[in-house]
């Protein structure tokens, strides 16, 4: 990004957000910096609301970030709120879980361009966004499906040597 003499950095906020698979309904908060502490304000904001306080299972599909990666976040979860379930997405994978597509439109609609006079504006805007994201949303339709997977993996098995498929069986049985 190209500045002029006069600009001065205005701060930074963390957007934190999970979203509702099925009803399309997004919970953010801004916090100052990113942690443990904020990611678990997060949860219990949501965890609090129904129908998710009282839901058998809240599953909670999150990537690999220092706040909610491995035993210790999971235990810190499920101690906190017992329904609560953490499916980590694999390294570099963070693509597959739905908040991403929801942040991606938060980039091009909120965030860019981006002419904030102060975080105060960045918040603002954010909450407006969201309120009318929840008024009007409908869930993501997914197009890539469990046949098209069993598709794609056939056409690569057809594609591969007969010599790799031995390997990779050899190396799967191992």
């Amino acid at each position: 990004m190209r500045v002029n003499h006069e600009y001065s950095r205005g701060g930074a906020l963390a957007y934190l957000a999970a979203y509702d698979v099925h009803r399309a309904k997004v919970f953010g908060r801004c916090e100052p910096k990113t942690g443990i502490v904020p990611f678990m304000n997060l949860v219990t904001q949501v965890m609090t609301t129904e129908p998710y306080a009282s839901a058998k299972r809240v599953f909670w599909i999150v990537d690999n970030g220092s706040s909610h990666r491995g035993k210790k976040a999971i235990d810190r979860l499920t101690t906190e709120f017992p329904n609560a379930v953490m499916v980590h997405t694999p390294v570099h994978a963070s693509w597959t879980n739905q908040i991403e597509i929801y942040f991606s439109i938060v980039q091009r609609k909120v965030v860019q361009p981006n002419d904030f006079t102060d975080l105060t504006q960045v918040r603002d805007r954010l909450r407006a966004f969201e309120d009318r994201y929840n008024a009007t949303a409908q869930p993501f339709q997914w197009k890539f499906t469990t046949s098209d997977l069993d598709d794609l993996l056939a056409r690569l098995d057809r594609h591969t040597p007969a010599n790799r498929q031995e390997e990779s069986s050899v190396a799967l049985a191992a």
